[in-house]
């Protein structure tokens, strides 16, 4: 960052009214993945999705959210973070309206998949500006992404309990609704809060863009559709074989394009590509965990929608205490690795009790409470290092595509873990199809814990190898900005 933008970052009267905003964006993005949580079995009804399709109201999202944040990034900073914030909050507050209007399931698909798309834009251009403000204090920048952090972990659980008071006691549709005056609050609120922030000449890689994303919508729905067509079927080999040839074809774009959307040279920055993959291991495990804790609550433990949100609300506690209070104070004292690593073993063991401990006469303080608490734990943990590494050594001129590429591996973990996860619980409840459905409902969410356990356990093993953070990161990541 430069000394004239430091300097404003430091005496800026503004910047905790201003993180207050950026951080309330950051919990509604986030918390979009998960409100709709709770809601599924009612749109499911109301809609007329199956059992295997209504995943595509969180993947929808989350497809659009990660295969476009890179493209939100690069515009952050060639048009300034101010701008693309705001144009992302008016895309995603009509997008919502439409959402909550639908007739159908595809409308809601579509609705769904355009707030993904503005909440491509504000994610990347709200952590530049939070890096921005921040980065001339190490200590006002390392409470700062505690508070960011727990915005969008806080977003993601408190999101579950929001969406059984809002599908209890008005309907499905205000899961998407809500969007709407909080939007139009931000737009009102960020002329007078935030900054232009920066800007730089260059071009847009719209043919990057265009290939990420099309091989991570085609990956995503040949792993989803593979339970009803076959893992052998010519449709899902050809569908994956595309995906992967589309993602191919976009790094050798980047690799030869002269603006390339994003500059491989980027990956050499210490620790970036080693923070990007625990970003996605850990979205890997987190995102199916409540996913399948909601619906082993509601359709196996018939809990209402109201009861699943509050059975859900210690989790959002626990992550909101450890990542504004403890987890800053222990990556300065043992490191973002030790962090890391500890997080995701956390994390991975409270699957693995899931997997072992939800029968389907369970209770909530015998069966769901301790496990989840542990999860939360692991998420608090591994978060925000894992988004400290991720964003160490960026140039400042790239660092909204640092934003952008963070946000893109959670969200792409996210889509890919929970379609895979999925199958894997349709498949094991097919297999048990001929005995008690309840019991093959449950065995499929089971197996669905196991595997998401082992996803964190991956991502543990491959942090203690790769990860390189010296203990007080949040320092080095601020000389970097």
């Amino acid at each position: 960052m430069t000394t004239q933008s430091q300097g404003l970052a430091q005496a800026d009267p503004r910047r905790w009214m201003a993180l207050a905003l950026l951080c309330l964006a950051n919990f509604m993005v986030i918390m979009d993945t998960s409100i709709i949580g709770v809601a599924l079995p009612a749109i499911k009804e109301a809609l007329g999705y199956s059992q295997e399709s209504l995943q595509w109201v969180f993947n929808a999202y989350v497809i659009f959210f990660g295969g476009f944040l890179l493209l939100g990034g690069r515009l952050s900073d060639l048009f300034g973070q101010k701008r693309m914030f705001m144009w992302g909050f008016l895309i995603l507050t009509a997008a919502s309206l439409l959402a909550g209007l639908a007739w159908n399931d595809t409308v809601l698909n579509i609705g769904r998949a355009l707030q993904g798309f503005g909440s491509a834009l504000i994610a990347p251009s709200a952590l530049t500006i939070v890096m921005m403000l921040f980065s001339g204090n190490p200590k006002e920048l390392g409470k700062a992404l505690g508070f960011w952090g727990a915005s969008a972990a806080a977003g993601g659980s408190a999101g579950v309990f929001l969406g059984g008071v809002i599908t209890e006691w008005l309907s499905w549709e205000w899961t998407f609704l809500i969007n709407v005056p909080v939007g139009i609050l931000a737009l009102i609120l960020s002329p007078g809060l935030l900054a232009k922030g920066t800007r730089r000449k260059g071009s847009i890689d719209i043919v990057g863009s265009v290939f990420v994303t099309a091989a991570l919508v085609l990956m995503v729905y040949g792993i989803v559709t593979a339970e009803h067509n076959g893992w052998g079927a010519p449709t899902t080999i050809w569908t994956l074989i595309l995906g992967i040839a589309l993602f191919i074809l976009f790094l050798i774009v980047q690799a030869v394009k002269k603006e390339p959307l994003v500059p491989l040279r980027i990956f050499k920055a210490p620790n970036l590509a080693a923070g990007n993959i625990a970003l996605l291991m850990l979205s890997g495990g987190w995102i199916p965990l409540w996913y399948f804790l909601n619906l082993y609550m509601q359709q196996v433990l018939k809990f209402s929608a109201f009861t699943g949100g509050v059975a859900l609300l210690p989790m959002t506690i626990v992550i909101a205490i450890f990542m504004i209070a403890i987890t800053g104070k222990l990556i300065a004292k043992i490191g973002v690795k030790a962090n890391i690593v500890i997080g995701l073993t956390a994390l991975g063991g409270s699957m693995i009790l899931f997997s072992t401990n939800t029968p389907v006469d369970g209770t909530f303080l015998a069966n769901v409470l301790p496990a989840s608490l542990l999860g939360a734990l692991g998420m608090s943990l591994a978060y925000i290092p894992s988004m400290m590494s991720a964003m160490n050594g960026a140039k400042p001129e790239e660092a909204g595509l640092a934003s952008g590429l963070a946000n893109t591996s959670y969200q792409i973990g996210s889509a890919i873990s929970l379609a895979i996860m999925v199958a894997i619980a349709a498949t094991t409840t097919s297999a048990q199809a001929g005995g008690d459905p309840m019991a093959a409902l449950n065995s499929g969410f089971q197996a669905a814990f196991l595997w998401s356990g082992i996803v964190a356990f991956i991502g543990a093993v491959l942090a203690l190898i790769f990860i390189r953070s010296p203990k007080k990161a949040g320092s080095d990541i601020s000389k970097s900005m």
